[in-house]
């Protein structure tokens, strides 16, 4: 029975004619997924760089990683155009819990989900009815073992190249152009169907069209569990790893069937996991240099020459390798200098960590967990809405490395793109630079930190601990007590160690920064009562050498937030008072500070319309302090209002501020009385 009209190799070829199907390598495959996506620039520590859509879709996207995956997608760029790279693996070597297998998994089931679409599927043949020929026993029909394209069989029907290319022409209805253009991507037929094709060819004299009756086209199964079109490799031990893993074995259950022990189809290719990506898919090999060596030199085979080896038959493969390694293991692997060839043939990116506090929001919230938390005793679980915010900087803050040129604050803020006073993003640029050019990686920027599971383990102490679980809310400020706990016990190296816990109390410091702003909004009744006035000195200053300023101090403006004209009284006291606070002394040190806020003001304004200014910390608190001390006489004051609630009058105010945190502030009754308590002690005051 002949195969179905859409299954024979000649429905295949005018399905490659009309455009419907493809013939590409997974190089090719990969670039087109990637640049078929939205591409945005970003501005990334002071330099352009882009950034690739397809990396930020879905419900858990890849974080940052700017870098790393540019370097990414301009290697698999390069080995589509038949760079270099062509020849190369593609090594991620960095800190543990900084998401370099995330970022594998994440590509390849973007991959899988690109390859499902009826455009850009992927097809194999098999041979059919081969109990005719009587050498294959009960061994009917044989699948491609590496998944090799029908249009590598069209290539390779007859031995030579000129009848190949008629075949095509007459036969194919294709031009002489597109089978040249196709020809520039020629690969041999693999050993088992090269020879499984000739004892075809035998059989049927050389009648073609007998010969292409055995031939059907199938479509390469998609599943991710039969590791087909997307294989992991995960570094085995000592012992139970072997070359079999990888490239397959001679098969005893096939030997029982073929008679011909010539025949290389007695091998099975996929029984390793190379064979199951050969056609065109992505192979990921996890801790890439944990493996013994035999086994590397293996990979180093594979890499360069792209095929799959044994008993001097080869087997041509199609595939993206991609591998991950630790620091620790890679400085190991080359420290022994015997194996430097396998790393002439990786193309090596340093992953390093998340150093953008306003990114590392989204990762935090990735291990919080989405699902809502109970408690032990199966109760709903509140989280402070300051408690990302705490996790985040303290974490990002041990990733930054000490600078003489700046301090951990102002790296801070300049990695997530904020104001830092004086300092502009070239001295972050500048910073990078320097300790980029490190030989030891870990002291390059970003490479040395708390990582992903650690800021896990927080999360996990802070869960677990009595005063969560009898309170019903994650407290936002014992998240450090959980984070001190993790350095302490997960840390090894004993400066590493100290350097965190200084970083602790520089990220307590900056959180009480933030309770003292949340307690202002909190008295005021209002939840951007603080971004209000601090967008109102901003509007103050601007606006008080207008024109068109009367006796009345009144300036009418327009808002680029809303578009709308509003009307502003020009209150100087209340600008010198801000000014003051900030240490200003003389006329010219305000009308410096006032002409880098105009300027800030005019660069920002016309790229984000919704800038606040509420990343200049100093001129929040200057503002906080001015509004607290003009309302009651000083953020003291306040703080004896609600320590000491002895009189009615100071247990309304508490009462009203509670009711403000619960109703408009996100705060549960746990954390919003204990977010008092700490406003009322002094700890962590800078």
């Amino acid at each position: 029975m002949a195969p179905a009209a859409q299954q024979t190799l000649l429905h295949h070829i005018a399905a490659y004619k009309e455009g419907r199907r493809r013939y590409e390598n997974a190089f090719n495959a990969i670039a087109r997924m990637i640049l078929e996506k939205d591409i945005e620039k970003v501005v990334v520590n002071g330099k352009t760089t882009y950034d690739f859509g397809i990396f930020r879709e879905g419900a858990k996207p890849v974080i940052g990683m700017y870098d790393e995956i540019n370097s990414f997608v301009s290697y698999v760029k390069d080995a589509a155009e038949n760079g270099s790279s062509k020849e190369m693996a593609y090594v991620l070597v960095g800190e543990p819990g900084n998401g370099k297998t995330y970022f594998v998994e994440y590509l390849c089931a973007c991959y899988r989900e690109f390859l499902s679409q009826p455009e850009n599927r992927r097809f194999t043949f098999r041979f059919r009815h081969l109990d005719r020929l009587g050498t294959y026993g009960r061994i009917n029909w044989v699948e491609s073992q590496t998944y090799e394209d029908p249009m590598v069989l069209a290539m390779n029907l007859n031995e030579s190249v000129a009848a190949n290319r008629a075949f095509l022409q007459e036969k194919g209805g294709m031009e002489a152009a597109a089978v040249d253009a196709l020809y520039r991507e020629y690969r041999p037929l693999g050993a088992c169907s090269e020879y499984i094709w000739n004892d075809i060819r035998q059989h049927c004299d050389g009648d073609l069209e007998q010969m292409l009756d055995h031939v059907e086209v199938i479509p390469v199964p998609m599943s991710e569990s039969l590791g087909t079109l997307t294989g992991k490799y995960p570094a085995k031990d000592k012992i139970t790893s072997s070359a079999v893993d990888l490239l397959g074995e001679e098969s005893i259950q096939r030997l029982l069937h073929i008679s011909d022990t010539n025949n290389p189809y007695r091998f099975d290719l996929r029984r390793g996991a190379l064979a199951r990506v050969a056609g065109g898919g992505i192979h990921f090999c996890d801790e890439l240099f944990k493996n013994k060596k035999d086994l590397i030199q293996v990979y180093l085979g594979v890499i360069q020459n792209r095929n799959i080896e044994m008993d001097g038959f080869k087997w041509p493969i199609d595939s993206l390798i991609i591998a991950t390694s630790n620091n620790s293991e890679f400085n190991r692997f080359l420290a022994e200098k015997e194996e430097a060839p396998i790393v002439d043939r990786c193309r090596i990116t340093y992953v390093s960590h998340n150093t953008n506090y306003k990114l590392q929001d989204n990762l935090t919230r990735y291990a919080i967990g989405s699902e809502t938390r109970t408690t032990l005793t199966r109760e709903d679980l509140h989280q402070d809405p300051n408690l990302n915010y705490a996790a985040s900087v303290a974490v990002v803050l041990t990733r930054l490395p000490k600078s003489e040129k700046l301090t951990p604050v102002e790296t801070l803020k300049l990695a997530a793109g904020e104001i830092a006073g004086e300092k502009s993003i070239k001295t972050l640029a500048e910073v990078i630079d320097t300790l980029n050019q490190e030989p030891d990686i870990v002291k390059r920027f970003g490479q040395k930190g708390l990582g992903q599971r650690n800021l896990g383990r927080t999360i996990q102490l802070l869960t677990e601990s009595s005063e969560t679980n009898e309170g019903r809310c994650m407290f936002a400020y014992d998240a450090y007590r959980a984070m001190e706990r993790v350095i302490l016990d997960y840390v090894p190296e004993a400066n590493d160690r100290a350097k965190y816990l200084e970083d602790l109390k520089i990220a307590k410091g900056l959180f009480r920064e933030r309770i003292m702003t949340e307690m202002f909004n909190a008295y005021m009744d209002e939840p951007h009562a603080i971004r209000k006035d601090v967008m109102n000195y901003v509007n103050m200053i601007i606006g008080i050498d207008a024109e068109n300023l009367g006796p009345d101090r009144m300036w009418k403006y327009k808002d680029p937030q809303t578009g709308e004209l509003k009307a502003l009284k020009i209150d100087e006291r209340y600008i010198h008072s801000v000014e003051e606070r900030l240490g200003l002394k003389t006329d010219e040190q305000r009308e410096s500070f006032r002409t880098s806020v105009r300027k800030i003001y005019g660069q920002k304004i016309s790229v984000d319309p919704d800038y606040d200014f509420m990343d200049n910390l100093e001129l929040v608190k200057a503002v906080t302090d001015v509004r607290l001390k003009s309302d009651i006489a000083g953020a003291g004051s306040l703080v004896g209002a609600l320590a000491n609630r002895t009189n009615e009058e100071n247990q309304k105010l508490y009462d009203r501020m509670i009711d403000t945190m619960l109703n408009k502030l996100y705060y549960c009754h746990t954390c919003a009385q204990k977010t008092i308590e700490y406003f009322c002690t002094q700890e962590d005051e800078n």
